[in-house]
């Protein structure tokens, strides 16, 4: 999903190369709304093995609400930036960037929603900026 198709057809030719393209779904538009459609229809409910989530920080929550329902049992949610920066482990006083500092709340509000989820079992990989792989298990 991405509201740009260009980003979707820039990397087709790589997941046609792994012959997997029969495996991808792609839907162009804002998530929020393209979300609500999908968890409308219940055959969607538990339909998709993997979600990877990399988009705005501040809807990662709500992003969250609906993909647990769309993901089944057993497949994974991963979010992209959980460590934002290393702002999610800096004191509150710490001097980060505007931005940075706007984020940060919305990150660790989703991290620590995550760690209490008894839906899912999460495992946040320290690579690059932090990827939190969620896997549903209730």
């Amino acid at each position: 999903m991405d509201i740009n198709r260009e980003n979707y057809e820039l990397g087709l030719p790589v997941i046609q190369k792994a012959g997997v393209a029969h495996k991808i779904e792609f839907k162009e538009g804002p998530a929020m709304p393209v979300l609500d459609k999908l968890v409308e229809d219940e055959k969607n409910h538990g339909s998709y093995d993997f979600i990877f989530v990399d988009a705005d920080k501040d809807n990662y929550l709500n992003y969250h609400k609906r993909l647990i329902e769309l993901v089944k049992v057993g497949g994974l949610i991963g979010y992209d930036n959980t460590l934002w920066n290393g702002s999610v482990v800096a004191p509150p006083d710490a001097p980060l960037r505007k931005y940075v500092r706007y984020y940060r709340d919305f990150v660790l509000e989703l991290n620590k929603a995550l760690a209490v989820d008894p839906r899912i079992e999460i495992c946040m990989l320290p690579v690059g900026d932090g990827i939190t792989l969620c896997r549903r298990v209730k």
